[in-house]
């Protein structure tokens, strides 16, 4: 392995309500080639649980939370990401200009130490920032002192400036920080504030994936629970060729399905899928990921190789929708459309993007639950490009009368960019139109296309 960069920085600092510091910031990095859950560090401490953070109050004070990322909460609940690009495990900000977060320790206390986490593979990975300390109590103290606002102005001192930022190699990789003090206190201080800008001037989305933030109170207890460690599971599938994970970190109550039910269904048929949906010279992903997320508030998505679901729902679907719905998301990562780099490329229909995966999924791997049926009643308000079950009916009523490699032609046509309507034409001599008329008749008179 990689021997982390390790980074010292030292600064004097007095405050009128303790005796001088001498405050030291250590910083560790380890490579994103290298970088593995858990936040091992050879200088840093590991992140804690029931550190003073843990009952802090965390407060936005300038600058916009990003969307994609985790609350405030993400930065002192003890819970670490599994994987380095994991947006809903950490907190970030949105925009170019960074922001201010207040931590409010609910009282003056004598603080060891205050270490931070971030872990990202590119340029969201360093942090950069300055922290400043109070006690409240100077007559001109603001709690929350917004931009432009100098906050040594406002009753507040700087404790530290931070910059991990390494200079002769990329920006990705798991960064750790301590803050401390050469003689073990750094203050009496109840109110902290980070004041914390991107990574680069040039890259407006360098805004760091900050993990965790630990905040050691220096009469507290020695003993301090271990880090919650993330409950990620890695497999391979039948017969080895692909490997995935399964992290159920922020649903622990969903671990024992996962291993019971979830994991055997995707090692099956994940290769199923692959061999389902073949291309000239293509190569399906190696590897997946399967996150169980509160930042994600749908059901489930794909991005890439990386499935995020939904805890509540998932929660309530257990004996329904939870595998199938995921079997859905596993044609995602395999079918890789849109990324033809051909002149003329045309960009894949989203119901048929959407119906292969429901088609599949409806009938092949649960036909039994019978979920894309169309009553004769229902008929006369569908159309073939509805998207998802709908679409999945009609291509099962196309393959089912005309072609029983409709999906493996149309998924070829799709990821190299050359679909058009003419291939239903090519395939079964009948326009797409004619087939949508035909299986709307069909539908009609009572038949489902099982």
């Amino acid at each position: 392995m990689q021997t982390p960069h390790c980074f010292f920085l030292a600064a004097s600092l007095c405050f009128a309500m303790t005796a001088p510091a001498e405050v030291t910031v250590v910083h560790d990095r380890v490579d994103a080639e290298h970088a593995a859950a858990g936040f091992k560090f050879p200088r840093v401490p590991a992140p804690l649980r029931g550190d003073a953070a843990a009952k802090a109050a965390f407060t936005l004070v300038d600058g916009e939370r990003d969307g994609n990322g985790g609350s405030l909460a993400r930065l002192h609940d003890g819970a670490l990401p599994a994987v380095g690009d994991n947006p809903a495990a950490n907190f970030f900000f949105r925009g170019s200009d960074g922001g201010r977060v207040l931590v409010d320790l609910g009282s003056i206390i004598e603080l060891k130490a205050v270490n931070t986490y971030s872990w990202h593979p590119g340029s969201r990975g360093p942090q950069v920032y300055r922290l400043f300390a109070s006690d409240g109590k100077a007559p001109e103290f603001s709690a929350q002192p917004k931009r432009p606002a100098d906050p040594a102005k406002a009753g507040w001192k700087l404790l530290a400036s931070v910059d991990t930022r390494p200079k002769d190699s990329p920006l990705g990789g798991q960064y750790g920080v301590s803050i401390a003090d050469s003689a073990g206190s750094l203050g009496s201080i109840r109110y902290l504030l980070f004041d914390i800008v991107r990574t680069s001037d040039t890259d407006a989305f360098g805004q760091t994936f900050f993990s965790e933030i630990d905040i050691i109170d220096r009469n507290a207890s020695s003993v301090v629970e271990a880090p919650l460690a993330p409950l990620i599971r890695a497999i391979e599938t039948e017969g080895g060729a692909y490997r995935f994970t399964v992290d159920t970190t922020e649903a622990p109550d969903l671990t024992e399905w996962a291993d019971r039910e979830l994991i055997p269904a995707m090692q099956k048929w994940y290769p199923m899928i692959v061999n389902m949906l073949p291309g000239d010279r293509y190569v399906a992903p190696k590897t997946f990921s399967i996150v169980f997320t509160d930042g994600y508030k749908g059901v489930a998505a794909t991005m890439g190789n990386r499935i995020e679901g939904n805890p509540p729902w998932y929660r309530s679907q257990l004996q329904g929708e939870a595998i199938g719905s995921l079997v859905h998301e596993l044609v995602h990562v395999v079918q890789q459309y849109g990324q033809a780099r051909r002149p003329g490329a045309t960009r894949p229909p989203g119901w048929l993007t959407e119906g292969i995966s429901d088609y599949i999924r409806w009938y092949l791997y649960e036909p039994q639950s019978k979920g894309c049926e169309i009553s004769p009643r229902r008929a006369a308000t569908v159309k073939y490009d509805d998207s998802y079950r709908v679409s999945a009916n009609f291509l099962n009523f196309v393959i089912g009368k005309y072609d029983r490699n409709l999906i493996s032609e149309l998924n070829a046509a799709l990821r190299e960019g050359r679909y058009d309507e003419e291939l239903w034409k090519t395939r079964t001599n009948h326009a797409l139109a004619e087939l949508a008329d035909e299986w709307k008749k069909s539908l009609e008179a009572g038949g489902t296309a099982k």
